[in-house]
């Protein structure tokens, strides 16, 4: 059988892939992995139930809402640069949020590590952007990105567990430095540099317009929790945010040099790709939510048995994203992926209205992991793939942020709406039903499973969307007029 040898360059680019998969996957284990240690810090520090939220919101609020920046950032002042400065940044704010000794330092530290996030996950993906431009080596590429964005979070549940269980709830911080020191030496060490032609000039009404509304839009969803959707201060946030993000778009098509070309989110195959990235993620962090507090609350298990629960879904994303996703990205439409996994992971979503208080762990939550986790990697590989589609390479960074702020506002918007309804609902059960503590597990579960319902709702819904927006032929050969097929790449070269 003959063999051909790779290209010149190619272990080179195989290097990029390596460090710069590990800083995304610190950037997806940091969205989790504080999850499981939340209950421990809180007992240590003596916070309060009301405000042990922004631990975790602190984090989103400052990634979600400076992703856009971020890339802009990396596109003018040079992506390579914009990584090696976060990663350093990301080290030195999980230091200072380990050696926290107050609730005041350690949302400083959090609020910086979502900064740096901010700027790294654009900077990062955009770097795989303009690396790997040659259809099979792109699509596993992509295959191997999309499984990390996927089972990262699974994986930082995991991480989670054994770190508070074993050491100190602090590890969860600690654990980010040696990661990032790594994935620095190694990146300046591989990466080449690429930035934007022309001088650097910054779209400064648009910068104050999407953060503000971003930040209302986000602020709102965490306090949606404790205060509920009908609220005034919530629905005079959401209301300000999507003011603010209006105004954001009107500015930007009047400005020479928008922060968010419009061109990069009209265009239907973008479009279609951040619409499944913002809609599949409010399926997989509702499945950490819930399944966590039922394995943890309902079952009894113990934090580190929690995370080892969630290894079936890893897989399942794996097996997904590496043998079957990035086999077919180079040869099918990316909606004849993307929405059979959208339609899987609803299943997944639905699978937890069969769960009881008594229901066990294989017939239970295994089931719903899996399918939640098999819709995943089907998902994110094409979708982090389509996200830059044809764009410009001087836009590929705000391209890369763009899905980043998808992946980062829907989690959160997603998690506060699925949190809320679920409450809703055990509340309603135990009105009805008296407060006993039998009452009690099979009203968690019922919040569990209405909210389920409603995930799923929200999928198939997407994936209708999807299915009519995303019209991309497959990527190999594109139709002309006189019927022939002419060679495509898989992505526009950067």
């Amino acid at each position: 059988m003959a063999t051909t040898k790779a290209p010149a360059g190619s272990s080179r680019r195989w290097a990029v892939l390596l460090f710069i998969g590990l800083a995304q996957l610190m950037i997806i284990l940091d969205a989790t992995v504080v999850n499981i240690a939340l209950p421990s810090l809180q007992r240590d520090l003596g916070i309060s139930d009301g405000d042990r939220q922004w631990v975790i919101t602190a984090y989103t609020l400052a990634f979600g809402s400076l992703l856009l920046l971020g890339g802009r950032i990396a596109d003018y002042t040079g992506r390579k640069r914009a990584f090696l400065i976060a990663l350093l940044g990301f080290t030195v704010a999980s230091a200072l949020g380990g050696a926290a000794n107050g609730f005041e330092t350690l949302l400083i530290a959090r609020a910086l590590q979502g900064g740096f996030g901010a700027l790294l996950g654009p900077a990062a993906l955009s770097l795989l952007t303009v690396t790997f431009s040659e259809p099979k080596e792109r699509a596993k590429a992509f295959g191997i990105w999309g499984g990390i964005a996927a089972a990262g979070g699974a994986l930082g549940l995991l991480v989670g567990g054994a770190l508070t269980e074993y050491l100190d709830w602090r590890w969860c911080l600690y654990v980010n430095i040696p990661i990032a020191l790594v994935a620095a030496i190694g990146g300046q060490a591989v990466l080449t540099e690429s930035r934007r032609p022309g001088g650097t000039r910054f779209d400064i009404p648009g910068v104050l317009l999407v953060t503000t509304g971003l930040v209302a839009i986000v602020y709102a969803a965490g306090r949606a929790e404790a205060d509920g959707f009908d609220s005034a201060p919530v629905i005079g946030l959401l209301a300000a945010g999507a003011v603010l993000l209006a105004a954001f778009g009107y500015v930007e098509s009047r400005v020479a040099q928008p922060l968010l070309p419009l061109r990069v989110i009209a265009d239907r195959t973008r479009g279609g790709a951040y619409l499944a990235v913002g809609v599949v993620v409010i399926g997989m962090f509702g499945a950490f939510l819930f399944m966590t507090y039922y394995m943890q609350v309902v079952k009894g298990y113990s934090p580190v048995k929690t995370g080892a629960a969630f290894l079936p879904m890893t897989a399942a994303v794996l097996l997904a994203a590496g043998g079957l996703t990035a086999r077919l990205l180079p040869r099918v439409p990316p909606r004849a992926l993307i929405v059979p996994g959208m339609l899987i992971s609803a299943g997944g979503m639905l699978w937890l209205l069969t769960l009881e208080p008594g229901t066990g762990y294989a017939s239970g939550v295994l089931v719903a992991q899996v399918l939640c986790g098999f819709g995943a990697g089907m998902i994110m590989p094409v979708a982090l793939n389509y996200a830059t589609h044809g764009v410009a390479e001087g836009d590929s960074g705000v391209a890369s942020a763009t899905v980043n702020t998808a992946q980062q506002v829907g989690a959160s918007i997603g998690i506060a709406v699925l949190n809320t309804i679920a409450a809703a609902a055990t509340a309603d059960h135990l009105a009805s039903h008296g407060a006993t503590p039998e009452v009690a597990g099979q009203a968690v579960v019922e919040g569990f499973a209405t909210a389920g319902a409603w995930a799923a709702g929200i999928i198939l819904l997407g994936a209708l969307v999807v299915a009519f927006v995303m019209n991309t032929p497959r990527p190999e050969a594109r139709p002309v007029p006189d019927g022939a097929e002419v060679p495509e790449p898989l992505l526009a070269r950067s």
